[in-house]
């Protein structure tokens, strides 16, 4: 066993590019769930609009606002790429939260969770049909958007960082995606602490006696649907610069899976619970990845048992294992506590 690579898988896992993304997405979701008992399954299409946000800015409508034969703005590639995070961050998830809770959020939690499945997968279909591909590029996605990021990097693109765990470009990512994902969970904190932030909390726990007290609750959902899909799509803006690529098929259902599963992982309701939990789940992923294959190529694990195509299932299989062990002992997660996991659903 090379347990320096090991090692090495482990700490990416821990504190990389899938970590970053994936707390940002789940402090979002903790936004709408531990703290306002809004049942979201649907974060992916607030990931996918952060990532086509700042794709179709760039690659689709860049081009044709600096048309010669059309409007000819003359925008440079920088204030493109900024005009792109706006629209990434601020415009498409707001249209999102929008379309989703208008319809829903004056409907009990389970309207919530069938429109938001729903407007995903709703989403992620528009985005590969063929009628659309001047668009979003269909299938194959957008590329050619993350090379304005990567030109402001201070990190040599060939050279490693970090007791040589990540490349250049890797580097610069991590970095601000580290920046990014701390303002995030401290503007989160404040937010909690307010007035604004008890509010929620209050209707989480009981939304008539909220609205007994002379609070909007519905316009009070419809703001935390929107401040929470604006976190997610960060995570989805910052994976798609990871990747130098917006697909639809990097926003499955799946991908909400696993940000639900590291907000109750490491505890709904808790400032530190999605970070933790998307450090555990990926420090565990990849390490038991790594493990397991070296297991099998070194013949400590006999093919008998698995094989090398295998460990990819077999890693899913543990930590679908280790949830139901969560499940049983803990189900408030690492750090939460029971209370936080209660819903009104009236």
């Amino acid at each position: 066993m090379d347990w320096g690579a090991i090692l090495e898988n482990t700490i990416r896992g821990l504190i990389g590019e899938r970590f970053i993304v994936f707390a940002l997405a789940a402090i979002g979701l903790n936004l709408h769930f531990g703290y306002t008992g809004l049942l979201n399954f649907g974060q992916a299409v607030f990931m996918a609009a952060g990532a086509y946000g700042l794709a179709i800015t760039v690659v689709t409508i860049g081009p044709r606002l600096n048309d010669p034969d059309g409007l000819d703005l003359g925008l440079s590639t920088t204030t493109l790429f900024w005009l792109g995070v706006f629209v990434a961050v601020v415009v498409f998830p707001l249209i999102m939260a929008l379309i989703m809770g208008i319809p829903t959020l004056r409907l009990r939690a389970d309207y919530l969770a069938i429109v938001t499945i729903a407007a995903a997968e709703i989403f992620r279909l528009i985005a590969r049909s063929p009628r659309f591909d001047w668009l979003t590029g269909s299938s194959d996605g957008l590329s050619g958007f993350s090379k304005t990021f990567y030109d402001m990097s201070p990190f040599d693109p060939g050279g490693r960082y970090l007791f040589d765990l990540f490349i250049g470009n890797q580097m610069f990512l991590v970095l601000v995606g580290w920046v990014v994902l701390a303002l995030s969970a401290f503007t989160c904190w404040l937010i909690i602490r307010s007035p604004w932030g008890r509010v929620l909390k209050a209707i989480r726990e009981d939304e008539d006696a909220a609205r007994s007290l002379g609070k909007n609750a519905y316009w009070y959902k419809m703001q935390a649907l929107m401040l929470g899909g604006i976190f997610g799509a960060i995570g989805g803006m910052l994976r798609a610069i990871g990747f130098s690529l917006a697909q639809p098929d990097n926003f499955i259902t799946d991908v909400t899976f696993f940000v639900w599963v590291a907000l109750i992982l490491g505890g709904a309701g808790k400032i530190m619970g999605p970070l933790i939990g998307a450090a555990i789940l990926y420090g565990i992923l990849d390490f038991t990845d790594i493990f397991l294959r070296q297991g099998v190529a070194n013949g400590n694990i006999p093919e008998s048992i698995m094989t090398g195509t295998q460990v990819g299932q077999v890693r899913f299989m543990l930590m679908g294992l280790g949830l139901v062990l969560l499940a049983a002992f803990r189900p408030q997660g690492i750090i939460g506590n029971k209370e936080e996991m209660a819903l009104d659903d009236r």
